[in-house]
């Protein structure tokens, strides 16, 4: 069974490398191939060798911060009223302090970052503004919180406000 498959196969073999001919048929098309498809491949390879060097760099470029306050008190405010705060940040790693994005947890609370990187041993501010705007709060001791991104481990960093609207 064995010497019936390999000369089975060595037909096919040679049938197909008997037909190396180029066509000069109008109707035919020549399409150059790279054979062993190195050239994509190499490319790919060098394109994710990058992005993990990119990545490398990155996490080892982590660094570290301290928030004055992890909590604002605005104490008894009125409904639709604009209070403002500010949190005071400071980079106390060794790389620039670059804060990605900050979010707040509603509508009625508005933060905004820094828009440069903080230097090792630098501060800055984050600002919030809080409009408490819904009836149901009414009275009732509020908590906000704001998620701040950055290039630290954790990634993440929780601030908040709180207020009593009345």
């Amino acid at each position: 069974m064995k010497i019936h498959f390999a000369f089975v196969a060595l037909l096919l073999l040679a049938s197909c490398a008997g037909n190396t001919e180029n066509s000069t048929d109008n109707n035919s098309t020549s399409i150059e191939a790279d054979p062993d498809g190195s050239k994509g491949i190499n490319a790919d390879l060098v394109e994710l060798d990058k992005a993990e060097q990119e990545l490398e760099a990155a996490s080892k470029n982590t660094t570290s911060l301290k928030f004055e306050k992890m909590v604002h008190e605005f104490g008894k405010i009125k409904l639709n009223s604009e209070n403002d705060c500010e949190f005071k940040v400071t980079n106390t790693g060794d790389y620039p302090l670059a804060i990605s994005d900050v979010q707040a947890s509603c509508g009625c609370t508005t933060p905004q970052k820094p828009e440069k990187p903080i230097a090792p041993g630098k501060s800055d501010v984050i600002k919030v503004h809080f409009k408490p705007s819904s009836k149901s709060i009414d009275g009732k001791p509020v908590e906000k919180t704001i998620t701040v991104t950055a290039n630290t481990q954790p990634k993440i960093t929780v601030i908040r406000v709180n207020a009593i609207v009345e």
